[in-house]
């Protein structure tokens, strides 16, 4: 250990035995200058606390359908209520505990409508169904040492969900089956692609390949937004040909590429300067994502990159969301975990990569980019 990490080590002690100590918390909370400092320890220890409660608010907000009836706004919690099948003192219970979380607001007695953040999600069916989804993550949740003391090979209700929507995913008529699924993926995919788009030009990119690419959500905002690009999509057959035929009914069939494959076992296709995984190196353990780095090596030409865009962990303003919420939800998965830019950057050099460099993103709990020159 150097002496930085043993002076961090003995400041951080000293730090807790500071901060739980009742004389320093009851000083500290009378003290004008450092008074906002306990409040906010304060409120940031609640929420900890609380946060279950509130991801289930706004939960029954969305299975409630709440967004929706609140957009015919503004109406009384008695309307409210008869439209959601609940008693009135319970849409009102609802109503008010949605309030201080800007799903809903009441600008005049009695009349309610959405909040700030009521909007963002009534406008968006996408992000509705990233909540519905994560009841599956929050009934693995229900006992977290259990989750962590089974073996991950073991079925959890996750990891159902992505066993059967792996299957769903070259099926084109089983209607309600792959909604959820086809919701999920659009929006998450949807997400990823604006920051990408955000932080990336592709203006000396010619041929982009998506490996692991699915039904091609992110090949269609990217080869939408620069329309000079020719696309190839590599994922399983059944996969790539319905991706492929997305594409170019949105693009156009001369843009778009199938390449029927299994990525850790088939060779990587040729001839793009530019390949791209998305969200697909944190699915993987250590071995297999290091094997997928270096098969897309091998396929790569001398300056050709690779575009890895993914929410990362230790990302500064977003580490919760990389370790503690990716972290468990990729345990209850069953594979994978997600991984700091410094980590991912030492595992495209033992690939054989010449250099890596982190692009920071403007919203990185949605993703953050690396790119890696071959």
């Amino acid at each position: 250990m150097n002496r930085w990490a043993a002076f961090r080590l003995g400041y951080v002690a000293r730090r807790n035995r500071v901060f739980a100590s009742p004389r320093f918390q009851h000083w500290a909370a009378r003290l004008p200058l450092i008074r906002w400092i306990a409040r906010s320890r304060a409120k940031g220890a609640f929420d900890l606390l609380a946060g279950f409660a509130y991801s289930q608010v706004l939960r029954a907000y969305v299975e409630g359908r709440l967004f929706d009836i609140l957009k015919d706004g503004p109406l009384g919690a008695g309307a409210i209520a008869a439209r959601m099948g609940l008693p009135e003192d319970a849409a009102l219970t609802l109503l008010r505990a949605g309030r201080p979380l800007m799903l809903s607001e009441e600008p005049a007695p009695d009349h309610w409508t959405l909040g700030e953040q009521g909007a963002v999600f009534a406008s968006n069916p996408g992000v509705q169904a990233m909540v519905r989804h994560h009841r599956l993550l929050y009934a693995d949740l229900a006992d977290p040492l259990a989750l962590l003391r089974a073996d991950r090979k073991e079925p959890s209700a996750l990891s159902r969900y992505w066993t059967y929507a792996g299957a769903l995913q070259g099926v084109t008529e089983r209607g309600e089956d792959t909604a959820e699924y086809s919701a999920l993926m659009a929006a998450s995919q949807h997400f990823v692609a604006d920051e990408v788009l955000a932080t990336v030009s592709f203006g000396k990119v010619a041929r982009l390949l998506d490996v692991g690419g699915g039904h091609g959500a992110f090949l269609r905002h990217i080869g939408t937004a620069w329309p000079h690009l020719k696309l190839g999509l590599f994922d399983l057959p059944e996969v790539a040909a319905k991706g492929a035929q997305l594409l170019g009914e949105a693009l156009g069939p001369a843009r778009a590429t199938p390449h029927p494959g299994n990525f850790f076992s088939d060779s990587i296709p040729q001839g793009y300067d530019m390949v791209s995984l998305v969200r697909i190196l944190h699915d993987h353990d250590d071995a297999p994502a290091q094997a997928l780095l270096a098969n897309i090596h091998k396929s790569l030409a001398p300056g050709s990159r690779l575009l890895i865009a993914e929410p990362m962990a230790r990302i500064a303003g977003a580490e919760a969301m990389g370790e503690a919420f990716f972290g468990l939800y990729l345990w209850a998965m069953g594979s994978g975990r997600p991984r700091s830019p410094a980590e991912i950057i030492a595992m495209t050099r033992a690939a054989g990569f010449a250099s890596a460099r982190f692009v920071a993103t403007a919203q990185a709990v949605n993703a953050s980019v690396i790119i890696a020159t071959a």
